[in-house]
Order: structure tokens, then C-alpha cells, then sequence
């Protein structure tokens, strides 16, 4: 009986030596398992954000997403989609503001398609108005007001979570600007160099830099703080009011035709060029309704010359060069401190120049390519672009001239300095403009401070864990060794 006991105690003895082990691998193996599993990424799911550029000359509907799990974190936001607005800007709607929202229709409910249905109701909608409205309300208050009613009975009705549809200032647009291209590239979370920022519109154009000297200290209104990522940002951004592109080639007819004359020869226009406009077409703006000149006639005949060095001319005398109660100054009086770091010129700035081949190479052979195209006659300018709008392809001799004008003569950037403007449209999939910037710091996407990290990589941390789990299960068996084999073995040897 005895023996039979003894045999049964050696068998479940032999059966916890081996069941032990296996439980303890078990254990670890469930072990390592659960974390890798714990730590491998979800399957991906985002969230969305729709904003409208509501520009001077047409409004553009963005759309951005970032994935859902990292929003205020470290989740990159990109552009998805954009839909050009059929028209003109909602500006132009002032004689009929009712139809400002109506032409938003078509592309919101795009929008609405391309955008899960589930997260329609949490999808924030912004829209800015930029120049274009800045001038209808120095205009007209009330027309402006009427305009943006419109548009929010519209953008109201929609799905998503509308947050508003306001004016902006130039300063905002200019700065948000700069955030998203230093966002796009990265720079802002690497807390590295920045890029400057030049946009240019139909009505305003915008410089923005992080300048080496406290720019509040002589221009209190050119001055903005970012802290971003924990870094602090001292950024200069000044908006010019009717220097946008279209704005400007007012400016210079309204120079032009300050005689009165039923006709002006305008060298930035293609020799042969000739089209009837009326005197209310320039000055309709308030940028030069003040110079209106008193003529009897309603009309004049615009007649190109094709002379880019007079075109230079033409374009100088749009800008006031004769005073500067700071240190430095652009034009027009501003304060413009010493221009700092690489330069990303977009919007119009882009279009132009890549239209005219300009994008790359020096300063001098930039101005030697548009003199060629300005002094091309009219007729071949046509036979070489037939499928460009015509009013756009008579002012591209115009606008490269303005550009040029306004980076050198404007901007102070030289020859030597030409070379750290970048022409561009998209940075990573996303264009280049306010809007990103805009709604990034709206929704607060970009932390002030930086970001917590692990103190390990992921890789780093399933190793880890395997080995403090390996070193428990070998400290373990030494306590089951030392425990019940010992004693066993010890007896053994005294009955020998």
C-alpha cells in the first residue's frame, strides 16, 4: 500500500515537472502575444475637415482628413479633395447676394459624397472671405452682410457642423499661410528653419517670414506669435490691400488713363492687342475709385504695345517709394524688416510663373524670357494657347511683370537673393494657401507643446517585455528546483 502511494506521488511529481514548464512557456508566449497584438495598429479610420477659400475672383471648397485615433497629437492632416466653385467670387454677387450661397451648392454636395455618412454630423465647416469681401464691406457694409447671410443659410443646411463664415483679416491670411507650409514640410514639428511665405490673390497679396530682429518693436501690427510644437515663432506678415493681381492691373490702367484719352497704348499688353473697356470696368474699385478722372466718354480702346522695360515703368508707379518713417520698408510706408530663410511664392504667384516658364533660373533670365513673350504679337500668343480663356492669356505679360516688380522693387528680394523663392502649388499632396493653417489652429491640431513619445520605440518595447518575462520564468524553475527537486535528490543519495 505504502508502495502504491509512493508510485502515485512520483507520478503526479513527474506530472507537475512537466505540466509546470508548459504552463510557464504558455504563459510567456500568451504573454509576448498580447502585446504585440496590443501594440499593432488598428485598421485606420479618419476624420474630416471642410473649409472655403471664398477669394476675390472664385471660391474653392477643401477638404481635409487625419486619422481619428491621433487628432491633437501627431496625426498628419492632408488634403483629400478640392472643388472649384463655379463664377466668380461671392463678392461679385452684390447686386444679387441671394445666389453668393446658391453657387456653393454644386461642390458642397460633393462633399457630401466623398465624406463618410457617419461622420458628416462631426465634420467642422469653416469658410473664410478674403480680399475680395474686405473691399465689398470698405464698399458697402450692408451688401457685404447680405453676402454672408447667403452663404450661411446655405453652409447651415448642410450636414456637417457648421462653425461659421466670416471675413478675415489680411494678417490672418497671410500668417495661417505660413503655418501651412512650414506644417506640409514638416518644420514645424522637426522645430527647425522655417520657410517665408508669398501669396498673392486677386485683390491682396501677403509676405510672411520668421525675421531676425523683434519686428514688434518697430511695428507692432506686423507682429505675430506662434508657440507650436513648444516652439516659439516671431513671425513679420504684412497683407497688402489692392495689390493683388487684379487689383494691381487696375492700379496701372487707372495711371494710364488719368487724360481721359479715348484710347492708351499699354506696353504690358501684346503689340496688336485691342479691346474696347469701359472707364467703370477700372474704377469700379475702391483701390482707385478716388482717381476717377471727369470724362464725358464711357469708354476707351486698350491697345497693346509689347514693351516689357516700359511695362516695368508702368508697373513702378503703382507702388509710393518716396517715404519710410522706419528703419526699412517695403512700399507704400510699411515696415519690412531684412528678408530672412528660403521662400514659398504660391496662388497666383505660382500660376503665373509656371504659365510663363518662369519658375526656375536667375533673376536676369527671368526678366530676358517675359520681355521675349510680352513683345509676341497678339495673334501668335492666341494661336499658341487656344484653349485659354482670353481675358486671362492678354494679362499674363501683365501680371509676370507685376510679379517680378513687386519681389524686387516691392519685397527688396535681388538678384543673389532670387534663387530662395520656390514656386509652388502643392506641398505633399496638399495646396499651398491659409486654409490648412487656418483650420489647424481653429481646431487646435497643432499642440503648443510638444508631444508625449513612448521612452521606447514599439520594437523596443515587445523585446523588453520578452526578456523580463524569460528572466521570470527561469527564476521560476530555480525556485522549483531548489524547492522539491533538491530535497528528493538529497534523499536519494542518503538511502545509497
Amino acid at each position: 500500500m505504502a508502495e502504491q502511494r509512493e508510485t502515485k506521488g512520483n507520478n503526479a511529481w513527474h506530472k507537475a515537472v512537466i505540466i509546470i514548464p508548459v504552463l510557464g512557456i504558455t504563459a510567456i508566449v500568451a504573454l509576448v502575444t498580447t502585446a504585440v497584438l496590443q501594440n499593432k495598429p488598428l485598421l485606420q479610420k479618419y476624420k474630416y475637415g471642410i473649409v472655403l477659400d471664398a477669394g476675390s475672383s472664385h471660391t474653392a471648397v477643401y477638404i481635409y482628413e487625419w486619422p481619428a485615433e491621433k487628432d491633437n497629437d501627431t496625426g498628419r492632416v492632408q488634403q483629400t479633395h478640392a472643388c472649384k466653385v463655379k463664377g466668380a467670387g461671392i463678392s461679385s454677387y452684390s447686386v444679387f447676394p441671394g445666389q453668393a450661397g446658391a453657387s456653393l451648392k454644386s461642390c458642397m454636395k460633393e462633399a457630401e459624397r466623398l465624406i463618410p455618412i457617419s461622420r458628416h454630423h462631426e465634420t467642422p465647416l469653416y469658410l473664410g472671405a478674403t480680399a475680395g469681401m474686405r473691399l465689398l464691406r470698405m464698399e458697402n457694409q450692408s451688401l457685404s452682410d447680405q453676402v454672408l447671410w447667403s452663404v450661411e443659410e446655405v453652409l447651415q443646411s448642410s450636414p456637417f457642423s457648421y462653425q461659421g463664415a466670416r471675413i478675415i483679416t489680411g494678417q490672418e491670411e497671410g500668417a495661417f499661410g505660413w503655418v501651412t507650409v512650414n506644417y506640409l514640410s514638416d518644420q514645424l514639428k522637426q522645430g527647425s528653419g522655417t520657410t517665408g511665405a508669398l501669396d498673392l490673390g486677386g485683390a491682396s497679396t501677403q509676405i510672411s517670414f520668421v525675421a531676425n530682429q523683434d519686428v514688434a518693436e518697430e511695428s507692432a501690427e506686423n507682429a505675430v506669435t506662434f508657440r507650436l510644437y513648444g516652439n516659439d515663432y516671431f513671425l513679420y506678415t504684412h497683407s497688402f490691400l489692392c495689390y493683388g493681381k487684379d487689383q494691381a492691373l487696375k492700379l496701372a490702367l487707372a495711371q494710364q488713363t488719368q487724360s481721359g484719352d479715348s484710347s492708351v497704348l499699354d506696353p504690358c499688353f501684346h503689340p496688336g492687342y485691342s479691346v474696347d473697356r469701359s472707364y467703370f470696368s477700372v474704377y469700379s474699385s475702391p483701390c482707385v475709385m478716388a482717381g476717377k478722372p471727369l470724362v464725358s466718354r464711357d469708354s476707351f480702346t486698350h491697345i497693346g504695345a509689347g514693351n516689357a522695360s516700359l511695362c516695368q515703368e508702368v508697373v513702378r508707379r503703382i507702388f509710393n517709394f518716396s517715404s519710410c518713417s522706419f528703419s526699412r520698408c517695403s512700399f507704400n510706408r510699411v515696415y519690412q524688416p531684412p528678408l530672412q530663410g528660403p521662400f514659398g511664392a504660391f496662388s497666383a504667384f505660382y500660376f503665373v510663373m509656371n504659365f510663363l516658364n518662369l519658375t526656375s533660373g536667375s533673376l536676369e533670365s527671368s526678366r530676358e524670357k517675359l520681355a521675349l513673350y510680352c513683345s509676341t504679337p497678339w495673334t501668335q500668343i492666341q494661336q499658341q494657347h487656344p484653349d485659354v480663356k482670353e481675358k486671362y492669356l492678354a494679362e499674363y505679360c501683365f501680371s509676370g511683370s507685376y510679379i517680378l516688380s513687386l519681389l524686387t522693387d516691392g519685397y527688396n528680394f535681388t538678384s543673389d537673393t532670387w534663387t530662395d523663392i520656390m514656386f509652388i502649388k502643392k506641398i505633399s499632396g496638399s495646396d499651398a494657401g491659409w486654409t490648412l493653417g487656418y483650420m489647424l489652429n481653429l481646431t487646435n491640431m497643432i499642440p503648443a507643446e510638444a508631444p508625449d513619445t513612448p521612452p521606447l520605440p514599439h520594437a523596443g518595447y515587445v523585446t523588453l517585455l520578452f526578456f523580463i518575462s524569460l528572466f521570470l520564468f527561469l527564476l521560476f524553475l530555480l525556485f522549483l528546483c531548489l524547492r522539491f527537486l533538491w530535497p528528493r535528490c538529497d534523499s536519494q543519495t542518503q538511502m545509497i
